[in-house]
């Protein structure tokens, strides 16, 4: 083992060119968990409500504590891998998921199951890139790596697909406590295979992190979500609520400024923005997710307390959305790879924005309403199948090689703030109406026009489209 003067050894342990398939399966396992923990918690929205004795406002931080911090640490979480090592860092992922789970079981206050909900997401940001960094240095044939990232990749449709339907059989079955506890033995899985079979990443050297731009970045999306959430509940012209808007104005400008002065070192260098594409993507990707977590939230509370159907029930509702995500991002990377992002893209928005629109008019319990609701919700699910895929590649096409890794958590970030975005306002929609029902064909409507305004901006997608065919 060789070493440079002033620098620490690099141990290069000696692995088979082409991994245990069981490495693959325990590094998925992580990424799987935290997907799963986005959607899983919907379902058991309305017994956490029950339990906690809190309103509207506090599911709604239940839901966004963890993709506040999610959102807003993918960025420095690369960072972390890169300059810790991928296993490292994976493995703190799993430890801190895993325990903050349990101890998220035994919460018996709101504020507590926020404040573990915020640690659950930023463990879970640990999680993201630095699984993908394992698997890209685990993987040495190129061939092997593709379709390894491949499959690591495939699983975000089969998270999406699981969580209301786990969430709801464990709520009826156990318990709300139940979707918390499931995380303890994946989390432990993950671990032991990844502790016995992952081999140690390189660690790269990076410039300094970017302090100033992940603080104002986190306390912009913060101070935000707090005023949308806070609105309703505290009134619009509280000193809270209006001090919380000039703060995201205030925390915003500073980001913007540490990022123009961080040059090399800025978490996300404002150069990509020159592209139209990138920017089209990352537009794309908030409304996308705006529109996903919007509309499973509210759904979640309407099938439940609008229509009486029980936690299983309403998990199975969503099977409509849920089960074209687990099959048609397979279709949709040939497509994409055949005409490029743009259309796919778009047609994926439109379907999203008349699968929320068609369910409006149909807000109530007849059986028009259910087949509505049904059909509704299958063409969202073939939209999110379609769009999604086609953003990744949108985004890997309109930045330069050296920035893939940061332009990817970007669109991760961009999406994340979506959700919480989502959440937020259509939580707006439902605490000014005057009923559930009225609440809930309202949010659907704003859904429907922010994922039909992501159909126009999809249009500004750019990427490769091949040759036609002589």
């Amino acid at each position: 083992m060789a070493t440079q003067a002033g620098a620490q050894p690099v141990v290069a342990p000696a692995r088979p060119d082409k991994p245990s398939r069981t490495l693959l399966i325990g590094l998925s396992l992580g990424y799987f968990m935290v997907l799963l923990d986005m959607t899983i918690v919907s379902v058991a929205l309305p017994a956490i409500s029950d339990y906690l004795h809190v309103g509207l406002s506090g599911l709604q931080w239940v839901t966004n504590g963890y993709t506040i911090t999610f959102a807003a640490l993918l960025l420095t979480a690369g960072w972390l891998s890169d300059r810790y090592g991928g296993r490292r860092v994976f493995l703190c992922g799993l430890v801190a998921f895993g325990l903050l789970s349990g101890v998220s079981a035994a919460a018996t206050t709101l504020p507590v199951l926020v404040v573990l909900r915020l640690a659950l997401g930023a463990a879970g940001a640990l999680l993201l890139p630095a699984s993908l960094a394992v698997i890209t240095n685990a993987y040495t044939d190129p061939a092997e790596r593709a379709r390894a990232v491949g499959s690591w990749a495939a699983i975000t449709g089969a998270a999406l697909a699981a969580g209301p339907v786990v969430g709801g059989v464990l709520t009826d079955a156990v318990g709300w406590r139940a979707i918390f506890l499931i995380n303890v033995p994946v989390a432990l899985a993950s671990f032991v295979i990844t502790v016995r079979m992952a081999p140690e990443t390189a660690r790269k050297q990076r410039s300094g992190l970017d302090l100033s731009g992940q603080v104002s970045g986190i306390v912009a999306l913060a101070a935000l979500v707090y005023a949308l959430i806070e609105g309703p509940d505290k009134g619009w012209t509280a000193a809270a609520v209006l001090g919380a808007f000039a703060l995201t104005l205030v925390a915003a400008v500073a980001f913007v400024l540490a990022e123009t002065r961080a040059g090399d070192a800025a978490m996300l260098p404002l150069r990509m923005f020159r592209s139209r594409g990138f920017s089209a993507a990352l537009a794309a990707g908030l409304f996308a997710n705006f529109g996903l977590s919007g509309l499973l939230f509210v759904l979640s509370l309407f099938f439940q307390d609008g229509r009486g159907e029980s936690s299983f029930v309403a998990g199975l509702s969503f099977l409509p959305l849920t089960l074209p995500t687990a099959f048609n991002p397979l279709y949709t990377g040939r497509l994409v790879g055949r005409i490029g992002p743009r259309r796919p893209a778009t047609i994926g928005f439109v379907l999203m924005g008349v699968g929320a629109l068609v369910q409006a008019p149909f807000t109530g319990d007849s059986t028009g309403a259910v087949v509505a609701t049904e059909v509704g919700l299958l063409a969202f699910g073939f939209g999110v199948s379609f769009a999604l895929p086609a953003l990744v590649a949108g985004v890997a096409s309109t930045v330069p090689p050296e920035l893939a890794g940061i332009g990817a958590g970007t669109l991760n970030s961009a999406r994340q703030i979506g959700a919480s975005l989502g959440v937020a306002v259509l939580g707006v929609v439902l605490d000014l109406s005057s009923s559930n029902a009225a609440g809930t064909r309202w949010a659907l409507v704003t859904g429907g026009a922010v994922l039909l305004l992501g159909a126009l901006i999809s249009g500004g997608l750019r990427g490769r489209t091949p040759a036609p065919a002589r």
